[in-house]
C-alpha cells in the first residue's frame, strides 16, 4: 500500500471520525467494567502537521485547516466537540507544541489511550511497517496496550472474543485498494461470529453515492444486529471527488443516536465547504 495518512491528518473526515470515536468510548465507560478497544488500521500515534508531505506528484494545500483548523479557536462548541478539541489541545501540549499553537494531530490510538481507564485495554494493529514502528515507539511499553504489525482484518480473529466480554472495534481502512468494502464486510461477519455483542464502528469515504448505498444494502442483507449509520457531506459539488464520509456503528450504545442528533448540524455548519453540506444519521437496522 502507498497510502500515508499524514497528509490528511486533521481534515474534516478525522474531525468527524474522532469526535464520534471519543463519544463511543465515553459511552462504553458509563459501565464500570473494562473493555477492549481494537483498532484494525491504527496508523501512527501523532502526526506533525508542519512536516506532512503532499502525496507524490501533487502540490496542494494541506487539509487540516478545513478540519481541526476551523474548530481550534471556535467558541460555544457543543460538549462533544469541546471534549474533542480539548483532547487535541492536550495532544499538542504533550507532543511539545507551544501553548495554544496547533502543530500536531493525534491519531485514533492516541485518543483511545488518552481517555482509557485502568481497566480498559488497547490492541492496535497497523500493516505498514514504518507506521507500525512509530506506533510501537509511542505505545508499546504502556501497560494494557499491545501493538502489532500486520493485516488488521486478522486482528478480529486474534482478539475476539475478548476476556472482558466487552469491546469497541474500529475498522478504518484507507480504501486504497479495490474490494475494500468487500473486505470490511468479511471482517464484520467474522467479528460478529466470534463476538456478536461487540460494538463495531466502520469508517468509510463517500465518493460516489452508489458505493455507500451498495455497502449499506450488502450489510443489511446479512440480517445483522442493530446498526446505526451517520454521515457528513461537506459539499454537493460533483467536481469534488470525496464529498464526505460516514460511520457505520453496529450495536451502538444505548441512546447514542439521540446524542448524535444535536451534534450533526454543528459539524455540517463548521466543516461544510458550501451550502450543500449536510450531516445526518439513521437506523440501517433498527433496534428491536
Amino acid at each position: 500500500m502507498k497510502y500515508r495518512h499524514a497528509y490528511h491528518a486533521g481534515n474534516y473526515a478525522d474531525v468527524f471520525k474522532h469526535t464520534l470515536l471519543v463519544q463511543l468510548l465515553r459511552a462504553l465507560q458509563q459501565k464500570e467494567q473494562g473493555f477492549l478497544y481494537l483498532d484494525t488500521h491504527a496508523g501512527r500515534g501523532v502526526y506533525d502537521l508542519a512536516a506532512a508531505p503532499a502525496p507524490a506528484g501533487r502540490s496542494r494545500a494541506p487539509e487540516w485547516p478545513e478540519g481541526i483548523g476551523r474548530l481550534w479557536d471556535a467558541a460555544g462548541l457543543p460538549p462533544p466537540l469541546a471534549d474533542y478539541v480539548a483532547l487535541v489541545r492536550a495532544g499538542n501540549e504533550q507532543a511539545g507544541s507551544a501553548r495554544g499553537r496547533l502543530r500536531f494531530y493525534p491519531g485514533s490510538p492516541w485518543f483511545a489511550a488518552r481517555v482509557r481507564r485502568p481497566q480498559d485495554r488497547l490492541a492496535l494493529w497497523e500493516r505498514q511497517p514504518e507506521e507500525a514502528k512509530a506506533l510501537q515507539a509511542e505505545f508499546a511499553r504502556r501497560r494494557r496496550m499491545a501493538v502489532a504489525c500486520g493485516d488488521g482484518y486478522g486482528a478480529l480473529r486474534a482478539h475476539l472474543p475478548p476476556p472482558e466480554r466487552r469491546a469497541l472495534v474500529l475498522i478504518d481502512p484507507p480504501f486504497e485498494e479495490k474490494g475494500e468494502f468487500t473486505a470490511v464486510l468479511g471482517a464484520l461477519r467474522e467479528g460478529l461470529r466470534r463476538f456478536p455483542t461487540g460494538v463495531y464502528a466502520v469508517w468509510y469515504p463517500i465518493t460516489e453515492r452508489t458505493q455507500a448505498d451498495d455497502f449499506h444494502a450488502a450489510w443489511r442483507a446479512l440480517a445483522p444486529p442493530p446498526t446505526l449509520w451517520t454521515e457528513l457531506a461537506v459539499t454537493a459539488n460533483p467536481r469534488v471527488r470525496m464529498k464526505g464520509c460516514g460511520l457505520l456503528i453496529i450495536n451502538p450504545p444505548w441512546r447514542f443516536a439521540d446524542e448524535l442528533q444535536p451534534l450533526l448540524p454543528v459539524l455540517a455548519g463548521k466543516l461544510g465547504l458550501d451550502a450543500g453540506a449536510t450531516a445526518r444519521c439513521g437506523w440501517l437496522v433498527p433496534e428491536a
